[in-house]
């Protein structure tokens, strides 16, 4: 599920004199609290564990701590083994790349266009992601044989035509997870069970069901402002090939293991699954098949993450240096990924290291840099100077600190992404903004920077617009009123206070976002829009 109002929690630098164990168990420890919901860890180095702990809670009704033995939703990181499934099947002559997808489902619209296996596994089909539908989220709890969930997007229109964009797509690989069944004949349940987990020993691994019995099952959890529940019920035949997967940080490395050794299909095969493939257009997506393709410091990654109701992952391995880092957690309130970067970066002696200003900058200049920079695809950044300060700030997202490490190279405070200011011989000024692998370019415009202007209200003023206000099942927006001050948190969130414009219209300072609340014919204010992103999002306020 999509957080509104995102948030980067950045961690300090560990200090070199310690081991890296008590380096990692710094990072983990600062974000899974005891007593909470909480990860597994496990840090491999070729054929020796580096790290293997486990932190927080299991089960918080039962008081049951977690364990490294502990069975988890894995989410996404299930289209690696999908994606490999695919590949398989390749070896075996019962499919080609190239295939349409109508030869193994040939009642599905093309509207116009050849969609293939190809384009299913690189994001690249163009066709609608389920998990992005509004209808979806009223069948979350119904069991769905694999052809009612494909009727369900298949009547809708495409996003793009194929290899055209790369968008995330979980569509696509519920259609591989079909694909699959059809070429070879079994269910994908079992096609798992029989041609992966078992061969590989991968003992404590599952395709996913709520009304199995298993063993150090980690029970998932959501958060409610201060309050943990337990996760929104999904039926896992809905995830299916796109996300039903349950193993633990052992099986997980067993599974990276022997794909890297070619126990499943040849290295020259594999290979296609670690390629960088290109949009029509020669851009790079920075996606193969099943994994994402990144670096750090100049060492390539392959990796993928994961999030499911109750549960966020994340898996990096290197292969020049052949570490794996693998972090599970029974919460979707806080993604690993950062840590699990930063414990990866660590791991291969190339830590992330926390940016300073290196030079300091003439006030003049710095305002020359500010303004509103429009990037591809309707992206904006905003660039911002406040008290001897530069900001960045994405539309929509939050507001950090830059710093320069020379008059037009800066880092953001805390990460190694970076912003360099370009002046062109013709035209407007630049601004190329890179993280990691990832580079993009935004050309300064005359737009405002947009400017809020506070005013002043009284508690009693506020007092009505306290409340819980249903963004989407599972994902609340609390307001509270403290003094007269308005505070909101979302769901998993930090809390961050509301700033009045009008009497019914505040903005947050955190973010690019701005709440109106509205009253019903009663005179009472029962619900609210989320402007965010372009994006505007109605929340309705629980009895």
């Amino acid at each position: 599920m999509k957080k509104l109002i995102p948030l980067l929690l950045w961690f300090t630098v560990p200090v070199f004199g310690q081991d890296l164990s008590t380096q990692f168990e710094a990072m983990i420890q600062e974000k899974y609290k005891a007593g909470e919901p909480g990860a597994a860890a496990l840090v491999a180095k070729g054929s020796d564990i580096l790290y293997r702990k486990a932190f927080g809670m299991a089960d918080l009704e039962n008081n049951v701590a977690m364990t490294p033995d502990h069975v988890f939703e894995i989410g996404s990181i299930t289209k690696q083994f999908t994606a490999v499934s695919i590949l398989m099947l390749l070896e075996e002559g019962k499919l080609a790349l190239t295939d349409p997808v109508t030869k193994f489902i040939p009642t599905y619209p093309m509207h116009g266009h050849t969609i293939t296996i190809h384009h299913l596994l690189t994001h690249t089909s163009g066709i609608k992601s389920y998990t992005s539908m509004e209808s979806w989220t009223k069948l979350w709890r119904e069991d769905k044989t694999p052809m009612e969930m494909i009727d369900l997007f298949k009547g809708e229109p495409m996003d793009f035509a194929p290899g055209e964009k790369w968008m995330y797509n979980n569509s696509a690989y519920f259609m591989l997870g079909y694909v699959i069944e059809k070429a070879s004949g079994i269910p994908y349940p079992e096609f798992l069970a029989k041609k992966i987990f078992m061969p590989l020993g991968m003992k404590n691994s599952y395709f996913g069901d709520m009304s199995r019995l298993i063993s150090h099952r980690a029970r998932g959890y959501q958060r409610n402002g201060d309050v943990f529940k337990n996760a929104e019920y999904l039926s896992l035949t809905q995830p299916y090939s796109a996300g039903s997967i349950m193993s633990t940080v052992d099986d997980l490395l067993t599974w990276n293991r022997a794909v890297q050794a070619g126990k499943l299909v040849k290295k020259e095969t594999l290979q296609k699954a670690f390629t960088d493939y290109k949009l029509n257009n020669g851009k790079p997506t920075h996606y193969g098949y099943g994994w994402a393709l990144s670096e750090i410091d100049g060492s390539p990654t392959l990796e993928h993450s994961g999030g499911i109701f109750g549960y966020t992952t994340n898996g990096i391995y290197l292969p020049k240096e052949d570490v794996y880092v693998i972090l599970l957690t029974n919460r979707d309130d806080m993604g690993p990924g950062e840590v699990s970067l930063k414990m990866a970066a660590l791991s291969i002696g190339k830590p992330v290291t926390k940016a300073v200003a290196k030079i300091k900058l003439d006030e003049a200049y710095a305002k020359s840099l500010t303004g509103v920079y429009d990037f591809d695809e309707g992206v904006s950044r905003i660039i911002s100077y406040d008290s001897g300060q530069l900001y960045s700030q994405r539309a929509g997202g939050q507001k950090f600190k830059i710093l320069p490490q020379d008059k037009t190279h800066f880092r953001f405070d805390g990460d190694n992404a970076t912003i360099e200011f370009v002046d062109p011989k013709t035209g407007p000024k630049q601004l190329l903004f890179k993280n990691r692998l990832d580079v993009s370019k935004g050309v300064k415009t005359n737009k405002p920077i947009p400017q809020h202007l506070e005013i002043a209200m009284s508690e009693a003023l506020l007092k009505p617009f306290a409340g819980v206000y249903e963004l989407q099942p599972g994902f609340n927006l609390t307001i509270t009123v403290e003094g007269n001050h308005l505070m909101s948190q979302a769901t998993g969130q930090q809390k961050f206070e509301l700033f009045a414009e009008t009497e019914t219209r505040f903005f947050l300072k955190v973010v690019d976002a701005q709440i109106e609340f509205k009253f019903n014919e009663k005179g009472e204010y029962d619900s609210l829009i989320l402007f965010q992103g372009g994006r505007q999002i109605p929340g309705k306020k629980k009895k």
